[in-house]
């Protein structure tokens, strides 16, 4: 992540992984994140209105932290960030995308999942990072083990985290937040259930706590 006054990773505990299909639902879901004590979100690139539902979110939900994650291809970046996006996540970093989305101006989280990716991402002058996919990639285990290898990293690992593991994770020195789907499950979002997924929020808010 380029230099920020406020580090991403300790914004808040869980940030929440949103995927839309539909854009309608995209402002109500900030809204219910926000109503529940996560101000902020990553909308995911995985869909046709993405980009649009960050735009409708900046526009209307002012309050949240956005970022925009999936950025695989270099002109996702610039897009993002023209749509209103505060922040970018990457699954995975190659020097050309590392270069595209430090050219925004945003701060950004590059994926790793091996100890030579974060040691390439280092070298890049990233220190804060995206550990994915982080369940199926060794887990609290392995960024317990690489802690006093590569202490000047930090993470935000995703993938198959729940709100069961999340504090496992979260106990960690080198962890700041983690990443998770399960705030906005997909039946919810389709049956417009803002107060479920505020509830969700708020839960995971809690985690802060814990």
């Amino acid at each position: 992540m380029s230099s920020t006054p406020e580090s991403l990773l300790d914004l808040v505990p869980v940030v929440p992984v949103v995927v839309l299909d539909d854009l309608d639902a995209a402002v109500p879901v900030a809204r219910a994140l926000v109503a529940g004590g996560l101000p902020v979100i990553e909308l995911t690139l995985r869909t046709p209105v993405a980009l649009d539902a960050i735009r409708a979110i900046a526009d209307e939900v002012p309050e949240i932290t956005i970022g925009a994650g999936t950025v695989v291809e270099p002109h996702q970046a610039k897009e993002a960030a023209s749509a209103g996006a505060s922040f970018l996540v990457s699954p995975g970093a190659t020097p050309t995308l590392l270069g595209a989305m430090r050219d925004t101006g945003l701060p950004f989280l590059p994926g790793t999942a091996t100890v030579s990716e974060v040691l390439a991402a280092l070298e890049h002058g990233c220190t804060e990072l995206k550990f994915f996919p982080a369940e199926q990639s060794g887990g609290a285990a392995f960024l317990q083990s690489i802690s006093s290898v590569v202490p000047a990293a930090r993470f935000c690992p995703t993938g198959g985290i729940t709100a069961a593991s999340a504090p496992t994770y979260l106990a960690l020195p080198n962890v700041g937040c983690v990443g998770g789907s399960w705030i906005t499950p997909a039946d919810a979002v389709r049956a417009g259930a803002w107060e479920r997924i505020s509830d969700l929020a708020g839960e995971a808010a809690a985690l802060a706590t814990a």
